[in-house]
């Protein structure tokens, strides 16, 4: 709302994972404990926070919202071995978003109980549900185009934008970029290769390269 500041955090899904059995599995301990810390710490902001203006001081701590989302949505579906764009991607997708908007309600609501609701909780739809939230909102799904990128992994809900390319620096300089993923994927196949590499950087994909197999073409798409 007008005056109102944009309290975001990210939870690095690509760091919500444990192998079990030779395979990865969503680590949901992991997620719990750090959806809570999360909320608990962007709860803290708001108090220990600076304004630059008094309206927006008054604003923000009014309705206490936090908006926590996710990062490294791509990455975890690769490791799961699942195509974004497939009905298994959408399934993970519901079932991870689901479970950390019910733990960051509980987190919220927790808060609420002990530290006090929102101070416009009265006029909230939750008074009249009688649920005491500490923060009007919980989460939010946001780019994290900068921080996913300090934190090396694929930005916001989106797929990779592409699995290799060219990055140009200082005087013309380019460097190969390749997923870190993808890299790890071809090494264990075997089919690693510098020809390769110039191909999937012409295309930004890999969609119509006939050389690799299909079950990789399924998990490794591309925006």
């Amino acid at each position: 709302l007008p005056y109102e500041s944009c309290n975001l955090g990210s939870v690095n899904l690509s760091r919500m994972l444990v192998k079990k059995d030779g395979s990865w599995v969503i680590d949901y301990n992991k997620l719990e404990r750090t959806v809570k810390d999360a909320v608990h710490f962007l709860d803290n902001v708001i108090d220990m926070n600076r304004y630059p203006l008094p309206e927006i001081d008054q604003n923000t701590k009014a309705n206490r919202k936090i908006g926590l989302g996710v990062m490294g949505f791509a990455d975890l579906l690769i490791r799961l071995e699942a195509g974004y764009n497939t009905e298994k991607g959408i399934s993970i997708a519901e079932e991870v978003m689901s479970f950390i908007q019910k733990t960051a309600d509980e987190a919220s609501e927790e808060l609420g109980v002990s530290r006090g609701t929102f101070p416009n909780w009265e006029k909230s739809v939750y008074a009249k549900k009688g649920i005491r939230f500490r923060n009007a909102t919980r989460t939010t799904i946001a780019p994290t185009g900068t921080i996913s990128i300090i934190s090396n992994a694929s930005s916001g809900i989106e797929p990779l934008f592409a699995l290799a390319y060219s990055r140009h620096v200082m005087d013309g300089t380019k460097l190969l970029e390749v997923n870190p993923l993808f890299r790890e994927a071809l090494d264990d196949r075997k089919l690693y290769s510098g020809e390769l590499m110039s191909e999937v950087v012409s295309h930004g994909s890999i969609a119509h390269i006939d050389s690799l197999p299909a079950d990789m073409k399924e998990v490794f798409v591309t925006a």
